[in-house]
């Protein structure tokens, strides 16, 4: 699908099924792209969501929500999604592996 493999600018979400359990075929669609600026896992299970985000080549990863940012925190891709960090006290000496996860507080 192409939308989903290109890095679109915009209010854009591509939403996808996928069989019940097949969390690593889920992360090989979502890892095959030259990009990887931000993502989201939205599940009950707080444990599949630290599993995804690990296994997930992108710079953010937002859990149960999205495009909630702190400008605190480190803002990059990896892959073609930039080089390095923006932002945020320790950017200066980022490399593009850190990973910023952003949870969305139980109520």
């Amino acid at each position: 699908m192409y939308i989903a493999q290109e890095e679109s600018f915009g209010p854009v979400m591509v939403i996808s099924k996928f069989k019940n359990g097949d969390v690593d075929g889920v992360l090989r669609r979502a890892n095959a792209t030259e990009y990887g600026l931000a993502s989201g896992v939205f599940t009950k299970d707080i444990n599949k969501a630290l599993y995804i985000s690990e296994k997930l080549e992108a710079g953010t990863v937002f859990i149960n929500t999205y495009n909630k940012t702190d400008v605190a925190a480190p803002f990059g891709g990896f892959k073609l999604s930039g080089f390095g960090k923006d932002l945020g006290k320790l950017s200066p000496s980022l490399i593009s592996s850190l990973r910023v996860l952003i949870k969305e507080r139980s109520t």
